[in-house]
């Protein structure tokens, strides 16, 4: 009974890195990303926006998403680390390994905003 009890709680927690099983949080970011295409990106906040909608209870306060502002920049360097996902800093690919401070966008790897296609020629 107490196997089966640890087992729950690793699947909740997400403590056993052998298994696929992400964050909701991190199950969100990687939704937005595909929505939104490859050649588009999102910031944490659109990331906590859109997971604090999805919980929202009727009395929440309108700044909910507030709450999970911090876990979704955490989530995001997970991504990063396992290498779903690039963080963005000033247009350009952070190393996630690196503390990551300032203002940050999310998008899929390998691929560039617009701003940073190299002109054809």
């Amino acid at each position: 009974m107490a196997a089966d009890r640890a087992a729950c709680y690793a699947v909740a927690m997400n403590t056993d890195p052998t298994t696929d099983t992400l964050d909701p949080l991190a199950e969100t970011i990687l939704r937005l990303l595909a929505e939104r295409g490859a050649a588009k990106s999102i910031t944490p906040e659109d990331a906590a926006r859109a997971y604090a909608e999805s919980r929202a209870k009727r009395g929440d306060p309108p700044d909910l998403w507030r709450r999970y502002l911090h876990a979704a920049r955490q989530q995001a360097l997970h991504l990063a680390r396992a290498g779903r996902i690039a963080i963005l800093r000033k247009g350009k690919p952070v190393d996630p390994t690196a503390p990551v401070k300032g203002v940050i966008r999310l998008a899929v790897p390998g691929n560039r905003p617009p701003a940073e296609l190299p002109p054809n020629g």
